[in-house]
């Protein structure tokens, strides 16, 4: 097949399909005569492969060293755990990060008042040369705020 038909029945575009091949994720496709890759039903599973990994978010390299094992028909399933469970433990990483991210930013929103006055504890916040101290200042400010209306 070619590669717009490859593209199409592998759900990985034609110019992706180029990008893999260009650094040796995918072995280089065969070609006719007139010079026209030609990819076969192997090629085109190896990039399901690629696309349901890159879609859990693995990197390029691990995604190399995924389909090496994957090829390796002797290989120890203990490395293909490894190297997903480090996965996840960066993604879990990234999620904690944004949670503290998302937890920061609804505190300075709830600190604002949203209304027509200039005073905006989210550009203060922004603006700040030193965001640690303005984010424990919002937090403050906050439970002083929480303290005193109740």
């Amino acid at each position: 097949m070619n590669i717009g038909q490859a593209a199409k029945a592998s759900g990985v575009s034609a110019k992706l399909i180029r990008y893999y091949e260009s650094i040796g994720l995918i072995p280089e496709a065969g070609r006719t005569a007139a010079g026209y890759r030609v990819y076969t039903p192997q090629d085109v599973h190896i990039l399901r492969f690629i696309k349901r990994a890159r879609t859990l978010g693995f990197s390029i390299e691990r995604i190399e060293r995924l389909i090496g094992l994957w090829r390796d028909k002797d290989r120890s399933s203990a490395e293909v755990k490894a190297i997903a469970l480090e996965h996840v433990a960066e993604l879990e990483a990234k999620i904690a990060e944004m949670r503290a991210m998302s937890d920061t930013l609804r505190e300075l929103v709830n600190a604002c008042h949203g209304d027509h006055r200039p005073d905006c504890p989210i550009l203060r916040d922004l603006a700040a040369d030193d965001p640690v101290a303005a984010d424990d200042q919002a937090s403050r400010k906050g439970r002083v705020a929480g303290a005193s209306a109740g």
